[in-house]
């Protein structure tokens, strides 16, 4: 039986990755990416980002897919690193489905941005 490709998979390679921390850096690039720490993994998301976003941009469908899969595998070892599980993450996107982008953006700046008093 074929397997199923659908957004499961991103569970099943967090859970691999959280068995990964604190494995062998010489054996396992999982391990090595944690042993190295927050600024190098939140590094290296940045990079594959980049590199995401030049194929998108130059029209490479097949490379966006090869960097898409690198994104979503360095933010998950960034969320493993910060101690945030995936369930974490799909509950805050179904707080947020049916929300208009531009009213839930607003909202959440509305939060962080301090008020500015007149002195």
């Amino acid at each position: 039986m074929p397997k199923k490709h659908d957004a499961r998979v991103l569970d099943a390679l967090s859970a691999t990755i959280k068995k990964r921390r604190g494995g062998d850096p010489e054996k396992s690039y999982t391990a090595k990416l944690l042993s190295k720490g927050t600024k190098h993994i939140a590094k290296k998301l940045a990079e594959e980002s980049a590199e995401a976003v030049i194929d998108a941009v130059s029209g490479n469908k097949d490379g966006l897919v090869r960097e898409s899969a690198d994104v979503l595998y360095h933010l998950l070892v960034l969320w493993a690193d910060a101690g945030i599980a995936p369930p974490q993450v799909w509950a805050e996107l179904a707080r947020r489905e049916g929300i208009s982008g531009i009213a839930e953006k607003r909202a959440r700046g509305a939060k962080i941005k301090p008020s500015r008093k007149k002195a």
